[in-house]
């Protein structure tokens, strides 16, 4: 397959793309642009409804997740924004229809009321779920935050509460039920299946990896080869959907564009 030359950056501002994101049908966001020249995208209705996103230090996963969940907010889509780092998403303070919380007691309340959210929502009729704006769950540094949750837990879990983390619970309800509640999860790292319980990354149709390692890769995307070379680029990644890989040149969306977007006078959300 004849390769494209791709910029060593997807800016939002580039030519024509802003208008082209802006063109897709609700719950489907682009990635980016692969090395054939197609538009690589995720939508939530038509594929596995969750996203998971795993690259090496300076990889571009926050990048991503700002990118992936900016465009669903700017279709009218919720979002509750985990950011254990507290600095990851600045963007997303202020924004009216968006929960950020940074802190781990924040993190596991926020979570606790995801899952009384999505009791809420399976207990709708068809009619009012379809009105029900979508609910975009964003996890950063996934891996760590899920330790700090179990831990947490710890600290002052009775007797006779569960074992796991009602948070921990809460997310991995939203995994497997979330489809039937319009609740998605996107998801930073590779979270141990002792934390999230059995086989969770069946569930995520759309898999975006980016300097990892041949066992991660394995791991991750078993059915697509060996794994490639990994690409230094900013940005320039893999997407895995339906079992194949695309190299892929993900948007490059700042914080300053973000804001800019969603609170200007086209915005959908304002």
């Amino acid at each position: 397959m004849k390769k494209t030359a791709l910029p060593a950056m997807l800016s939002f501002s580039a030519p024509d793309l802003r208008e082209q994101i802006e063109a897709l049908p609700e719950g489907t966001a682009l990635i980016g642009i692969s090395t054939d020249g197609r538009a690589i995208a995720v939508d939530l209705t038509a594929e596995c409804p969750h996203v998971l996103v795993c690259t090496s230090s300076g990889g571009g996963s926050t990048t991503v997740l700002r990118s992936l969940t900016a465009q669903f907010l700017h279709q009218g889509a919720h979002a509750l924004l985990l950011d254990p780092k507290r600095i990851s998403h600045l963007w997303a303070r202020g924004l009216p229809t968006v929960t950020h919380r940074g802190n781990t007691a924040g993190i596991h309340d926020a979570l606790v009321g995801l899952g009384e959210e999505l009791t809420r929502r399976l207990d709708l009729t068809d009619t009012e779920l379809d009105v029900a704006p979508r609910l975009i769950v964003s996890m950063d540094s996934a891996n760590s935050a899920l330790s700090r949750l179990t831990r947490y837990w710890e600290t002052f879990r009775g007797e006779d509460d569960p074992r796991m983390s009602p948070a921990v619970t809460a997310l991995e309800a939203a995994l497997w039920t979330g489809r039937a509640a319009r609740v998605h999860v996107i998801l930073d790292g590779t979270p141990a299946t002792s934390i999230l319980g059995a086989a969770p990354h069946e569930l995520f149709g759309t898999v975006i990896l980016a300097r990892v390692s041949a066992t991660t890769w394995q791991r991750l995307a078993p059915l697509t080869g060996p794994a490639p070379k990994p690409n230094r680029l900013t940005g320039r990644g893999h997407v895995i959907q339906d079992g194949e890989a695309h190299e892929t040149q993900a948007i490059w969306m700042t914080d300053a564009d973000v804001v800019t977007w969603l609170t200007g006078p086209d915005d959908r959300t304002a």
